[in-house]
């Protein structure tokens, strides 16, 4: 099933690919509860809801997608959590000599037809849109084995990742953390629909010129692997977004005034602006290739 949020924090799910039926009405309080909880509260009682969305999609036909406004399907997680690269696309790199690694993104995510901020930042080198698969956390999960870690996926979204090169910085905060910079939609596609997310065509676009096109197969850890080793040190908690790390191969630069798309498996597309003050910024840089070079004397940029 493909769940969205939509205009007036309306909760819909999409039926025959091109409709959306709400389903609004099948949770309490909703306007009192306020827009992340709801969705929370769906995925902590799946099983429940499920069935109530099943009953209503039976009985309504909706309304056609392209006449509502879709708003981030996960306004503001507890947590958003993304791999430092993980992805195999250079041939010295291997699942084993390949560590986990991960940073924290702004959890105030940025929906459909959103805008991402470019900040004016002299020391940025280039900003670029990285497109990656994100899974959502369905239950509470710490101290997780990895056979069992799936159990804890609720389902899967697409995600950009908006990345700040060329700085020195003693953490990810300025070149990865900044709000806005993590997009996320159209909508969650819950965990039946795609049996094996280690073989999906991730694609994304700019300006509507095509960028990334990888599979995930190439992912060095693996989603369990991912669970497991993060459920060591943090507790995730349901609704919460991890995304999965990129495939270098096909970024190019961002600028205000562009427009980036991000699809997964035909199930899918959204679409968000760019905007903010950054000067125009095209490098050609790609990551593990160009380095970031410490300003004269040494130490970290100053932002």
């Amino acid at each position: 099933m493909k769940i969205l949020r939509y205009d007036d924090d309306r909760i819909g799910v999409i039926k025959n690919n091109d409709r959306v039926v709400d389903v609004s009405d099948a949770i309490s309080a909703r306007k009192a509860k306020g827009p992340q909880r709801v969705m929370e509260e769906i995925i902590e009682g799946w099983r429940k809801y499920r069935r109530r969305f099943e009953k209503i999609m039976n009985e309504q036909e909706g309304v056609p997608l392209s006449s509502v406004q879709i708003r981030a399907p996960l306004p503001r997680p507890s947590k958003c959590i993304a791999a430092f690269s993980n992805y195999i696309d250079r041939p010295e790199r291997t699942a084993d000599n390949f560590p986990n690694e991960y940073f924290y993104k702004s959890p105030d995510l940025v929906g459909p037809d959103g805008a991402v901020e470019l900040t004016d930042i002299p020391a940025a080198v280039v900003y670029q849109p990285e497109a990656e698969l994100a899974f959502v956390i369905g239950k509470s999960a710490r101290n997780v084995s990895e056979p069992k870690a799936l159990d804890y996926v609720f389902g899967y979204v697409p995600f950009f990742d908006i990345s700040t090169r060329g700085m020195v910085r003693r953490t990810q905060f300025v070149p990865k953390g900044q709000d806005t910079h993590g997009c996320v939609g159209p909508w969650i596609i819950t965990k039946d629909e795609i049996p094996d997310p280690h073989n999906l065509n991730v694609k994304s676009w700019t300006n509507g010129e095509p960028r990334q096109n990888y599979n995930t197969s190439a992912m060095a850890h693996k989603i369990p692997n991912q669970i497991a080793w993060l459920s060591r040190f943090v507790k995730l908690n349901p609704g919460d977004i991890v995304a999965t790390g990129t495939f270098h191969e096909g970024l190019k630069p961002v600028n205000s005034g562009d427009t980036i798309e991000i699809e997964f498996a035909d199930m899918g597309r959204a679409k968000f602006q760019v905007k903010g003050n950054s000067p125009r910024k095209d490098a050609d840089w790609l990551p593990g290739k160009n380095q970031p070079q410490p300003p004269p004397g040494g130490g970290m940029h100053k932002v």
